[in-house]
């Protein structure tokens, strides 16, 4: 049986990248499922692929149901397709397309068929992954969840030239701390 390596390019990024290996005869909706893994994205959202030339024009498309738009060929259906029947070339590639809101666009290349199955690995298998994924509802990077806390930490945004407000309107409380100051090196 086949083994068919797919490189996952992110659309805005070329250097974030997943390498899925799968089978064949296996489903367009068995790769959708292995992207949306690869990239840590849920699957609430519609998507759909589309066949594409070397110059990454739309063409067919594959789709996860049939979505209430006018198509000017109908398109196949993810669960019912098989990804061996959509390869015409042997660097075969195609645009995934998820969330039609926030419009996330993936770049799925083929790059490597093999004839050996790996006994060890599940397929769909995500192989290689370079680069940091982008965040499907906001900001993520190398410091997680702490980076919100570093920007409230550290927001400079409030101030003028890079100077907070900090300190100002407060004169009555350090008048009272100064006071306070006096009075205990009177005492001694």
């Amino acid at each position: 049986m086949a083994i068919l390596k797919f490189r996952v390019y992110f659309e805005e990024d070329d250097s974030i990248y997943r390498d899925i290996a799968i089978r064949h005869k296996q489903y367009f909706l068995d790769l959708h499922q292995a992207i949306l893994k690869a990239y840590e994205f849920d699957s609430k959202h519609a998507a759909t692929f589309y066949r594409s030339n070397d110059n990454w024009q739309r063409g067919r498309e594959i789709s996860l149901e049939k979505y209430d738009k006018s198509y000017v060929v109908e398109p196949l259906l993810m669960e019912s397709t098989t990804i061996g029947t959509e390869i015409f070339d042997p660097n075969q590639k195609f645009i995934y397309q998820y969330d039609f809101n926030r419009n996330w666009t993936f770049l799925v290349e083929l790059i490597n068929v093999s004839k050996e199955e790996n006994p060890k690995i599940e397929y769909p298998a995500v192989v290689r992954t370079e680069g940091i994924a982008p965040s499907q509802y906001g900001t993520k990077g190398l410091v997680g969840d702490k980076l919100a806390e570093m920007e409230e930490k550290y927001d400079l945004q409030s101030g003028a030239e890079g100077f907070g407000t900090e300190g100002e309107g407060e004169d009555e409380e350090s008048d009272s701390f100064g006071a306070e100051e006096e009075n205990s090196e009177e005492e001694f």
